[in-house]
């Protein structure tokens, strides 16, 4: 008997940052698993090409919007027009994100708030969202927000996107908490280091790269697709009883002293 565990079909996935990298890999993995889904992203040519990568390879329908998440304000509209379009949305996954790196002593106030309303006041409004459609709805709903190492750790001249991520660990645990009222399960997933387009600069560097073997006990960086099934896991019925918690997809780093 073919098991439903992983099984979403008839489910809407809606995914931000779904154009490239992580955010791609997992709409595609749902995608795959009989999820319709949407993707957001700031660039129109890029939704489009992912949505054709996604709609080739597995079949599934696709939806795009356009939007930069850092209009805070239009998000909550954003969100109405695509729950309205695609009859319902069972599955948030918060993907987008923005780092600047620089020294701390010298970011400046801009460049802060823009970290930080990107990678956490976005996540935290769409899922407002999602909330009260679900709960308008009777239905339960799942949020998986991509969280980071620096959720557990800092490094040097991250301290907008760790503070960002630090936060959207405890946002994770304080909705799962507080949603599971809802039946609205909130989790979260820690990438390791994973080789994308945005983290070209650092495995193309010699230095970088092999600090980054010598301290991954799997030895190598990940790749997008690693992140796919635990996404899934997180989406379906396996992920049932499974609310409030990070699941670190990081080929060792965090379990290395």
């Amino acid at each position: 008997m073919k098991s439903e565990l992983f099984n979403l079909a008839g489910k809407t996935a809606l995914v931000t940052g779904g154009n490239r990298g992580i955010g791609l890999a997992v709409a595609k993995g749902l995608a795959e698993h009989g999820a319709d889904v949407a993707i957001i992203a700031r660039t129109k040519e890029q939704l489009e090409t992912a949505a054709r990568q996604i709609q080739t390879d597995t079949g599934k329908k696709v939806s795009t919007y356009p939007f930069d998440l850092s209009d805070i304000k239009g998000i909550e509209a954003l969100f109405e027009n695509i729950a309205a379009e695609a009859k319902g949305v069972d599955i948030l996954v918060n993907c987008a994100g923005t780092t600047i790196r620089g020294p701390s002593e010298d970011v400046d106030l801009e460049t802060w708030n823009h970290v930080i309303e990107v990678n956490l006041t976005a996540t935290f409004v769409i899922s407002q969202a999602f909330c009260r459609h679900r709960r308008q709805a009777e239905k339960a709903g799942r949020i998986i927000n991509i969280g980071s190492l620096t959720c557990h750790g800092g490094r040097p001249t991250t301290a907008a996107y760790a503070s960002s991520k630090g936060g959207l660990l405890s946002l994770t645990r304080t909705l799962a908490v507080e949603w599971a009222k809802y039946d609205i399960n909130v989790n979260a997933i820690g990438p390791g280091y994973i080789a994308t387009e945005l983290t070209e600069p650092l495995w193309t560097n010699d230095e970088f790269n092999k600090w980054v073997l010598a301290k991954t006990p799997l030895g190598r960086w990940g790749k997008p697709e690693d992140l796919a099934g635990t996404a899934v896991m997180l989406a379906s019925k396996a992920g049932d009883f499974i609310t409030g918690q990070i699941i670190n997809v990081d080929g060792g780093w965090l379990a290395l002293l």
